[in-house]
C-alpha cells in the first residue's frame, strides 16, 4: 500500500499502477468537502465516470451517484459443483452445456420475449413510491435472468482439485442504468440550484442526507441492488437446471454472491458514514468474496481480511488496462485467440471487436491479487474451461 497526501487528504493505494487518467480523478475526489478519513484506491483502479473504477469513498451525510455507477448491484456470484471437469466430453460440454445456456439466457442487449414470474423480482418494496422503478417495472420483468453486455460473463471453471465451477458477473442491467441516470442529473440540476462547491465538471453532483431526493435515490438504489442479485439467482437457477439435463446427479453447493457497485451505511474510524464502492468489493473480516480475472485467466475465491485502511474493501477483478477502443485498435486477433486456444478453452472471441474483452485488454490478475493480500487471503483458484460473454 502507497500514501499519497493529495489536497491535505490522504490517500492509500494499493496499486504502483495508476494511469492519469484514474489519478485525476483521485485528485478531484479529495476536494469534495464531506470525505471522510482517507480515500481507498483498490489495486485494479482504472478510470470511471467522476470516479474511477475501484476506489472506495467514505462521505459524511451525502450520496453521489456517480460514485455508485449506473449498474448498480453490478457484482458475482458462484457455485461448486461435485463433478470433476475431467468427466466431462467435450461434446457435453459444447453441444448440451453451452448451447443449452446461450438458448436459456439471453445475451447482449436481449431480453426475454416474455415477462417473468414476479416472484423472481425483489420482494417487499413499495413500488408506488419508486419513480423510475415503476416505470421500468415491466421492461424489468424481461431483464431479470439476462446477462447484459460489456464485461459480463458466464464461465464455468474448474478449481484446483478438478471439481466443476459456475460463475456469473452481471448487474441491474438497464434498470440500474435509468435510476443511475436519473437521479445523478438530478444531483447536477440540485447542486446548481444551491450553488454548490462541487464543481459540476468533476461529475460528483451529490445529494445531501434529510432531503427527499436523497431518500428516493437511497430507497432505489436498494431496489437496483436486490434486482442486480435476482438477476444473478435466476441465471444461476437456469444455468443449473441445464447442467443437470447434461449431467444427472450432479449436486451444487449454495451460491456465493457478492456486489460491487453500491452504497452503504457502514461503521468506520468512529463515524457512521456513507461507503461508495464502485468497482470494489466488501472484504471484512470472515466475507466470502469473488475477484475474478479477464477472459482466459485465473478467478479467486477470497475471504475478507477485515482491513481498516481499505474500508474493509478489495478489489473486484482484474481493472482493465486498456480501453475497449485501444484494445480493438492494438491488440492481436490471432495471438489472443492462440492463447485461448492454447489453454482448451472454448471461449467468446471470434472477431477484431471481440477483443475489448481479451485477456490483453486487463491487468494481470495474479500482480492484482499479489497487491491486496493484507485485505483478503486465498480461498480457492479458478481455471476457465468454457466462457460466454454478453
Amino acid at each position: 500500500m502507497n500514501v499519497k497526501i493529495i489536497n491535505d487528504r490522504p490517500v492509500k493505494i494499493w496499486t504502483d499502477d495508476v494511469e492519469e487518467s484514474a489519478m485525476q480523478q483521485i485528485e478531484n475526489l479529495c476536494t469534495l468537502p464531506f470525505l471522510y478519513h482517507h480515500l481507498a484506491i483498490m489495486p485494479d483502479v482504472h478510470a470511471g465516470m467522476g470516479m474511477p473504477i475501484g476506489g472506495v469513498l467514505a462521505c459524511v451525510d451525502a450520496v453521489i451517484p456517480n460514485a455508485v455507477g449506473v449498474d448498480i448491484g453490478c457484482g458475482m456470484c458462484a457455485v461448486k459443483t461435485n463433478w470433476r471437469v475431467e468427466d466431462i466430453s467435450a461434446d457435453v460440454l459444447r453441444k448440451q452445456i453451452m448451447r443449452g445456456i446461450r438458448e436459456r439466457i439471453p445475451l447482449g442487449m436481449d431480453h426475454h420475449k416474455e415477462r417473468q414470474d414476479e416472484s423472481y423480482l425483489p420482494q417487499g418494496h413499495d413500488i408506488d413510491k419508486l419513480t423510475v422503478v415503476k416505470a421500468q417495472y415491466i421492461s424489468a420483468q424481461r431483464q431479470v435472468g439476462t446477462l447484459g453486455g460489456g464485461n459480463h460473463f458466464i464461465e464455468l471453471q474448474r478449481d484446483e482439485q478438478g471439481m466443476l465451477w459456475i460463475m456469473i458477473h452481471s448487474g441491474s442491467r438497464n434498470l440500474g442504468k435509468q435510476v443511475g441516470d436519473h437521479y445523478n442529473k438530478l444531483a447536477v440540476m440540485l447542486n446548481e440550484r444551491w450553488h454548490s462547491v462541487v464543481k459540476p465538471e468533476l461529475r460528483l453532483a451529490f445529494l445531501p442526507l434529510r432531503t427527499q431526493e436523497f431518500n428516493d435515490y437511497w430507497a432505489e438504489m436498494q431496489y437496483c441492488v436486490e434486482f442486480a442479485l435476482c438477476n444473478r439467482r435466476l441465471m444461476m437457477e437456469r444455468i443449473q437446471e441445464v447442467i443437470a439435463d447434461a449431467l444427472p446427479g450432479i449436486e451444487f453447493e449454495p451460491m456465493i454472491n457478492i456486489a460491487h457497485n453500491y452504497a452503504a451505511w457502514e461503521h468506520h474510524y468512529g463515524k457512521n458514514v456513507i461507503v461508495h464502492r464502485k468497482g470494489a468489493t466488501l472484504a471484512r473480516e470472515g466475507i466470502v468474496g469473488i475477484i475474478p480475472g479477464s477472459q482466459g485467466t485465473a478467478s479467486y475465491i477470497v475471504e475478507g481480511l477485515g482491513n481498516p485502511d481499505s474500508f474493509n474493501s478489495c478489489s473486484h477483478g482484474a481493472g482493465r488496462l486498456m480501453s475497449r477502443t485501444a484494445a480493438v485498435k492494438t491488440l492481436s486477433l490471432e495471438d489472443e485467440v492462440k492463447k485461448l486456444n492454447d489453454q482448451g478453452i472454448v471461449h467468446a472471441i471470434r472477431s477484431q471487436r471481440d477483443l475489448e474483452e481479451a485477456a490483453g485488454a486487463y491487468k494481470d490478475i495474479e500482480q492484482v491479487i499479489n497487491n491486496e493480500l493484507d485485505l483478503v487471503k486465498i480461498l480457492t483458484r479458478l481455471l476457465p474451461i468454457a466462457v460466454i460473454k454478453g
